[in-house]
């Protein structure tokens, strides 16, 4: 992935893991949308999920999480510590790699309008994506919770939302949606149930009110644990590192006679941070991420291209019998259709004509899809044949081998036939980006309409192999036939 976004959603549920699996498979449901984290907690009955992406399937995957919180999750009869103003309490975007802060701020509008459109549910900008100044910050939206809020809207003319009506969703509230930096969520556990001592001590550190910079803090009630919390986002470590906020912490809480039972980190943390913490109390000299044996892994590999590919090409290279071709196929189209995605965001990227942006988003947007299906091929049609093996291994006087076995290779042939559709469907794609291209673009284009072909055509010959096998079967002259016009367009030539 040569582009990619975070997106860190924050949902009012932390109670119900049903619930939290839902939304997980929302985003698990769009292709190239992995998921790194999730995090629950039962008092601030909050979760939080962080995925990665390129833009386009991050976009995806929020809209579709948000449609499955709208209907599994009630802030009429919602209660948590955390602050709140819906169901899907906010989104923010996080560029990554090979994608600007302008680039977040136009996902996150994107996004906000089509809450608004597709789910009737108000939306807020904030962060970059504000574009009213007293609207930047969160805390400001959301100040005073949902209720405030809707009041807001009902009397405020300046309160009505971005996107949407100027009224709260019945069930799912309003939703905050924003690009900014990478911020460390940090949380620091008092040894005490005041929580009065936890609101002070948040309100000595947050940058708001003359504290630590880039720190935003608020004391929380911790009835199942017993204590009490000073809740802080760290919106740049570099400025407010986490061992200060830490420290700082501590600190007030100790002049109070009280100590730090524990702190907790929600969500991930960068490497540079956790390593500031070992540099600061190990009092290390001259120290350098480059000393971090996974840092300095991760940059060999990201470097060494093969290295990537390393355990595919082992897996087919071992004597099993899958992955063999239908999954190598399947992999060749994938990488066929990434020379499209990348061909198509490098003409976006010079393309300033609406209708011509447009087309050519549609076109990368489907050559994203194709390379999602056909990645998730590779292992479907691995576990295809391996199932064929295993009704081959069946005991002869097993009454019910046969069926098992015409029922595997059904399948065995199914997935390579959907491996050809696709290689052609992205076949054509790619030709269609041809006449747009430069001269080194078109290269990469006829490189991925010729391992396109490859795809189809290695598919093919497994699908007439497993054939052979179903020869007593009627179905088989009629799949023959169906894979004629295949056939005709895999000898096209761009």
């Amino acid at each position: 992935m040569n582009r990619l976004v975070e997106c860190v959603p924050n949902f009012s549920e932390g109670r119900k893991a049903e619930t939290v699996d839902a939304l997980v498979e929302a985003i698990h449901s769009v292709p190239g949308a992995v998921v790194l984290d999730r995090q629950s907690d039962a008092d601030h009955n909050r979760s939080v999920l962080t995925f990665i992406g390129p833009p386009e399937a991050v976009a995806e995957a929020a809209v579709r999480a948000a449609g499955e919180a709208l209907h599994r999750i009630d802030l009429t009869t919602h209660h948590g510590e955390h602050p709140r103003v819906g169901a899907t309490d906010v989104i923010p975007f996080v560029p990554i790699r090979g994608v600007t802060m302008e680039d977040c701020v136009h996902l996150a509008r994107t996004v906000g309008r089509r809450l608004a459109e597709e789910l009737h549910i108000p939306v807020f900008l904030y962060e970059h994506a504000a574009k009213s100044p007293f609207r930047t910050r969160i805390e400001d939206i959301r100040r005073g919770g949902v209720e405030e809020l809707g009041e807001r809207m009902r009397t405020s003319p300046e309160w009505a939302p971005d996107f949407g009506d100027a009224k709260l969703h019945r069930t799912a509230g309003a939703t905050i949606v924003g690009a900014r930096r990478f911020l460390i969520a940090y949380n620091v556990n008092l040894a005490t149930t005041d929580l009065d001592l936890a609101k002070a001590i948040a309100l000595k550190v947050r940058a708001s009110n003359g504290g630590l910079p880039s720190v935003k803090a608020v004391g929380i009630d911790l009835k199942t644990r017993g204590c009490v919390q000073v809740s802080m986002n760290l919106t740049n470590y570099e400025e407010t590192p986490v061992h200060a906020a830490f420290e700082a912490v501590k600190a007030e809480a100790a002049r109070h006679g009280v100590a730090v039972c524990s702190s907790e980190v929600i969500g991930l943390i960068p490497e540079a941070a956790v390593a500031q913490v070992a540099a600061h109390y190990l009092m290390l000299e001259s120290f350098s991420m480059s000393q971090v044996l996974e840092a300095r892994m991760a940059q060999a590999l990201t470097q060494d291209v093969s290295a990537m590919v390393g355990p595919f090409l082992e897996a087919v290279s071992a004597s099993n019998a899958a992955p063999a071709g239908g999954s190598v196929a399947a992999m060749t189209g994938a990488a066929a259709m990434s020379l499209g995605v990348m061909v198509s965001g490098r003409l976006l990227e010079k393309e300033t004509r609406p209708d011509k942006m447009a087309a050519l988003r549609a076109k990368r947007d489907l050559l994203i899809q194709l390379r999602g299906r056909l990645q998730a091929a590779i292992r479907e049609d691995a576990e295809a044949y391996n199932a064929v093996i295993e009704s081959f291994k069946r005991p002869m006087i097993d009454p019910g081998r046969g069926a098992a076995l015409q029922d595997a290779l059904s399948i065995a042939i199914a997935v390579p036939l959907a491996i050809t559709e696709l290689a052609v469907e992205g076949m054509a794609v790619l030709g269609a980006l041809l006449p747009l291209a430069t001269p080194p673009m078109a290269a990469d284009l006829k490189a991925g309409i010729f391992a396109a072909r490859a795809a189809g055509e290695g598919a093919l010959a497994c699908i007439k192999a497993n054939l052979d096998s179903l020869k007593d079967d009627p179905r088989v002259p009629a799949l023959l036939k169906q894979l004629a016009p295949f056939e005709d367009r895999l000898r096209e030539r761009p």
